[in-house]
């Protein structure tokens, strides 16, 4: 959806307008490519096998979090042409969380994101990108992401992903444990999923 802003079209936020991406709670986002292009590799035997350009994208997926002490991992999946993943922003980072992996930190049962706060807007309507935000993540990730791939393929300037991406508030446990089993199924339905390109 578009809106006219100082004679300018832009596309309105996707996010929630009464959340504010940067508290702490848990978020199941999905990124794809651009056009839902097969770029990251493909499924052989339920296995995803990753291309060297889902060799990159994973190695700026990881890179990420280092940076960001406050946004933890829980879970993802990289697909042909997208990637889920269910990240926790913990302002308060506890030292008893156990780490998984080398890269998740997997709580016993995971928190319920406190109640609804004001997202901050523009007199547009449009949200502005909050620093240490999932929206912030996100955009950082895939400039980096981005940036490197075309380095790889020598194609400056070319998009990689699509302009936005999705997200869901994670509000119980029983959302969690849903949306964690669909990333880790995801390669075995791979063939029934309504991201699925040859």
């Amino acid at each position: 959806m578009t809106e006219k802003y100082k004679n300018k079209y832009r596309i309105r936020s996707a996010r929630a307008p009464f959340w504010d991406y940067s508290q702490e709670g848990q978020y199941f986002i999905t990124i794809c490519t651009a056009n839902r292009e097969c770029l990251f590799g493909q499924i052989e035997k339920h296995k995803m096998i990753l291309s060297p350009i889902g060799e990159i994208v994973i190695r700026e997926w990881h890179k990420s979090f280092e940076i960001r002490l406050e946004l933890i991992c829980d879970s993802y999946i990289i697909m042909p042409n997208h990637l889920h993943g269910i990240l926790r922003i913990e302002n308060n980072i506890d030292n008893n969380i156990v780490e998984t992996h080398g890269r998740a930190s997997v709580p016993p049962s995971p928190p319920p994101p406190p109640p609804p706060s004001p997202s901050p807007h523009n007199k547009s309507g449009i949200a502005y990108r909050c620093p240490r935000s999932i929206s912030s993540f996100v955009a950082g990730f895939k400039s980096s992401a981005t940036k490197n791939i075309n380095q790889y393929r020598e194609t400056p300037g070319s998009p990689v992903w699509q302009s936005r991406f999705h997200d869901h508030i994670i509000r119980n446990n029983a959302e969690y444990q849903r949306i964690r089993d669909y990333i880790e199924n995801n390669p075995k339905n791979w063939e029934h999923d309504k991201f699925y390109k040859i």
